[in-house]
């Protein structure tokens, strides 16, 4: 679920903390970082970035369901209270969508759940867990935080991860797109590996748009480089936050970020730097919407 999992909001532990978005977003540009984490610029929400978060609510749901329930039928039914609830969560998200663009957006959401069937059947199993929100913090102090769309656990006790992608990258960001992808999924598996001791023998990305599974078995060895990697970055943050520098790292994706009007590269001034925050603000948008960016 990407975009759900804001690394600076309220949870049990008042601590800014990693998520895999924002260390996608750092990585990417710290100065997106900055505006997205630190300065919280508003970003308004396109139909594609609702979309996905309708398609998400209806799985969840859906999964909610007894086995012999959650047939097609059920899951396009699913589509409207799932809007319901996305706009109870944010009502201030769809104020200026037009009721022609709402009809579209949930006929899209029901094509997506109908698709979805060809690549899984949601009557055969029973998830552990359905958006379930994870914390932890790794040895050095680092805090890992995030929200995961699906575990599922086999009776022999192996560990599925399981996200669902709604959006649909451009050719020019496929290659990008499945990268930030899986860098998500190994941030859930090493977040799950340190919080219950187990290794993840599966890490699965469904693309509901593409009609695609994409399923990898990371090894242990691959998660403990990747967590070096994880604490890296925050080392870097932190850094940055101390001093305010969070450079632009102009790329292709440039052409995607809505904040042109406040980086440097396109001529635009980043806002006053508030300082490193001593206190985690809210999820805001990020804990509804999943983003449908060139790597959603």
């Amino acid at each position: 679920m990407s975009g759900a999992d804001d690394d600076i909001q309220r949870s049990r532990s008042p601590r800014p903390a990693l998520s895999p978005s924002r260390a996608a977003d750092f990585k990417q540009c710290p100065l997106l970082y900055r505006f997205r984490a630190i300065d919280r610029l508003p970003e308004p929400p396109s139909t594609a970035q609702l979309r996905g978060s309708v398609v998400h609510a209806a799985l969840e749901q859906l999964y909610g369901l007894p086995a012999a329930e959650r047939v097609p039928e059920t899951a396009g039914a699913l589509v409207a209270p799932a809007w319901e609830q996305v706009v109870a969560a944010e009502p201030g998200l769809v104020g200026e969508l037009e009721a022609e663009q709402q009809t579209q957006l949930l006929d899209e959401a029901r094509a997506l759940l109908s698709g979805y069937y060809r690549l899984e059947d949601p009557t055969r199993f029973d998830p552990q867990s359905c958006e379930q929100r994870i914390e932890v913090e790794l040895a050095d102090g680092t805090l890992l935080r995030g929200i995961i769309d699906r575990i599922d656990v086999a009776p022999t006790g192996e560990l599925r991860v399981v996200d669902y992608k709604t959006g649909k990258a451009p050719p020019e960001a496929r290659a990008l797109a499945e990268f930030k992808a899986m860098f998500q999924m190994k941030f859930y598996a090493v977040a799950l590996l340190r919080s219950r001791g187990v290794l993840p023998t599966r890490l699965r990305l469904i693309y509901l748009a593409d009609g695609q599974l994409l399923d990898y078995s990371p090894d242990e060895d691959e998660l403990m480089r990747f967590e070096k990697t994880l604490i890296a970055i925050w080392r870097a943050i932190q850094s940055a936050g101390a001093t305010g520098d969070f450079r632009p790292r102009p790329s292709r994706l440039c052409d995607w970020c809505p904040h042109h009007s406040h980086c440097p590269v396109f001529g635009g001034s980043p806002p006053p730097y508030p300082g490193w925050p001593q206190h985690p603000d809210e999820g805001g948008a990020d804990a509804v919407l999943h983003r449908a960016d060139p790597a959603a």
